[in-house]
């Protein structure tokens, strides 16, 4: 009797001291915050008309909603692209938005897939002409699903890396449609970041 006498009240004083500690240390990893990010850089843009190329701006921003399922996170994105060197065939702009799910794999990379709707604008060169008609420009809508990866590059920065596979309507082609690929090197950055968080 006496020795649980002693021995209970030990226990207790060790949960009470230990137990807390345990728990905060499992608080960090288990909740996720709202996480805005930017981003700018370059795209390469195969038009898919002709074998036209651009050479193009692309900027936007991510807003990563606080919600995990299985490693998984939603993210709310916007970007758009705009051709500085426009070739000779078309040019191509758009504005997109959309979901994109990040796969939490670890501290520094960060591999996602998206899928974007917006608006787009094809701008031909002098002279395209498909059936009886000449075509100075087409807007339509775009359909874009993609994949990319991010790679942390300090408490703020990461570089992107991405790859768009557009779905444009309303082309002057049989099909009516045109299918282009897009890929892009960005440089991120992360707002309101922590140093080890990601």
């Amino acid at each position: 009797m006496k020795q649980n006498r002693v021995v209970l009240p030990l226990a207790l004083l060790l949960a009470a001291s230990f137990g807390p500690c345990a728990i905060q240390a499992q608080n960090p990893t288990a909740v996720q915050k709202l996480q805005l990010s930017a981003f700018g850089g370059v795209s390469g843009d195969y038009t898919g008309l002709g074998g036209g190329k651009n050479l193009s701006l692309t900027a936007g921003g991510d807003l990563a909603l606080p919600i995990v399922f299985n490693r998984l996170r939603p993210t709310i994105e916007l970007r758009g692209t705009y051709p500085m060197a426009r070739g000779t065939i078309d040019s191509q702009k758009d504005i997109l938005g959309g979901l994109r799910v990040d796969f939490l794999l670890g501290h520094r990379l960060r591999p996602y897939g998206d899928f974007l709707f917006g608006r787009g604008q094809m701008n031909y060169g002098s002279g395209y002409f498909y059936g009886n008609y000449e075509y100075d420009l087409t807007t339509t809508y775009v359909y874009s699903p993609g994949a990319g990866i991010d790679f942390k590059a300090g408490t703020h920065f990461a570089i992107k890396v991405d790859g768009q596979f557009q779905r444009w309507g309303s082309a002057p082609t049989p099909s009516g449609n045109v299918y282009s690929k897009v890929a892009t090197v960005a440089l991120v950055y992360r707002l309101f970041s922590r140093r080890g968080v990601y």
